[in-house]
């Protein structure tokens, strides 16, 4: 049997298994309740240890977290600072240049604006000044039609006639001191050969050559007349008043025929019927004279040369047969200069668009003018005489009077 001795009195005393056991279980029952709440004591102070390193640690992590995040609070604070002071400085200098841009434009709207002001007065004063002369113009024009309405109703034939006499008349007065100062424009009154014209125009250089000459006729009738002429009726008189008067050209002024699209549309050259004869309306009077007028001063040194001839009483016989053909032949070149005018004034009627195209027709009556003239030059004293022994011979005694 197991002997166990006290520890505290020394005595040894004998237990049986049974015994033993349940000392060894309550010694290791107490042993390890001790050492139980030993490790207990120990862990719980391992634990406090450890919850304090652990809370001193997160607390210095904490602190330590908390001093970077207000440092990068801080940061961000200068970097917001920063950015708010750069965005508030470019916000400003944007607010700047809207400013003056719209200081600007406002300058520029107030200019726009005071121009546009004063174009609008100045558009309204044009538009008031052109809408009293239209007005004007307008009441005149109504005027004119009623006066002359009521004078067609009441004046006989002849005075129709010589109402447009009177227009002709008046025109060309109104021109006549600074178009025509040298001109010669009255009425025909020597009826001695048994018929006279309405107008004969003639115009001479200042020494007195007489250079361009026309016979006029002026014919009108009245709306309600029962028979009613043609211009043709009256061609072959005035033919014979122009040969009569000795003048170069005939031109017929006409209202007959008022629907007539030929005579309506420009002038008209009828000498395929009788020799430099013209058909035109009263509007296209004074362009009548003055295209003849024009072309003929080309011819201006070529008459003084044929009057100086016969001042001296040289035997023209053949000279005259050259100085024909030579105005036969400007005659040519004329008709072709005519033609191209005439054209150019039938476009004149129909639409100002067509101004371009006239003054084309115009010019181009230039060559054949040019060509004239250089026919013209070529013209000269042995050219003439050389087939021509009477003036051959005069000159030669004058060259031996030299």
């Amino acid at each position: 049997m197991p002997e166990i001795k006290c520890p505290k009195c020394g005595q040894v005393f004998t237990v049986d298994e049974s015994g033993y056991a349940e000392i060894v279980n309550q010694v290791r029952n107490t042993e390890f309740a001790k050492d139980l709440q030993e490790r207990e004591r120990q862990l719980l102070k391992d634990k406090d240890i450890e919850i304090k390193l652990l809370t001193t640690q997160a607390q210095a992590e904490k602190e330590k977290s908390l001093a970077d995040l207000h440092r990068e609070i801080e940061q961000l604070k200068a970097q917001i600072n920063n950015h708010e002071q750069a965005q508030t400085l470019a916000v400003l200098n944007a607010v700047n240049r809207q400013k003056d841009e719209i200081a600007a434009k406002d300058q520029k709207i107030i200019l726009l604006e005071s121009k546009i002001k004063e174009a609008e007065k100045d558009s309204e004063i044009k538009e008031k000044s052109l809408k009293e002369n239209f007005e004007i113009q307008l009441k005149a024009k109504d005027e004119t039609i009623e006066f002359y309405k009521d004078l067609k109703t009441k004046m006989s034939t002849k005075m129709v006639g010589e109402t447009l006499e009177q227009h002709c008349e008046t025109e060309f007065n109104k021109i006549r001191a600074g178009a025509f100062p040298n001109a010669y424009f009255e009425k025909d009154n020597d009826a001695r050969t048994g018929s006279k014209g309405d107008y004969i125009f003639r115009e001479s250089t200042t020494d007195g050559i007489e250079f361009i000459s026309i016979m006029f006729e002026m014919k009108n009738e009245m709306d309600t007349t029962a028979t009613k002429h043609k211009n043709e009726d009256f061609f072959k008189e005035l033919d014979k008043d122009r040969q009569e008067k000795g003048c170069e050209y005939a031109v017929l002024v006409s209202l007959l025929e008022a629907d007539n699209e030929l005579y309506n549309s420009g002038i008209v050259d009828v000498s395929y019927k009788y020799p430099k004869m013209y058909v035109i309306r009263p509007q296209f009077f004074i362009s009548m004279i003055t295209v003849l007028r024009n072309a003929a001063l080309n011819s201006v040194q070529y008459r003084r040369q044929l009057v100086e001839y016969k001042n001296q009483n040289i035997d023209i016989s053949h000279f005259e047969d050259d100085m024909n053909d030579f105005k036969e032949k400007f005659g040519r070149n004329y008709q072709l200069a005519s033609d191209k005018f005439r054209k150019a004034i039938e476009e004149i009627d129909k639409t100002i668009d067509h101004l371009q195209k006239t003054k084309d027709a115009l010019l181009s009556s230039e060559d054949n003018l040019r060509l004239a003239n250089n026919k013209a030059q070529d013209l000269s004293v042995k050219r003439l005489t050389k087939n021509n022994p009477t003036m051959a011979q005069k000159f030669a005694e004058l060259d031996s009077g030299k």
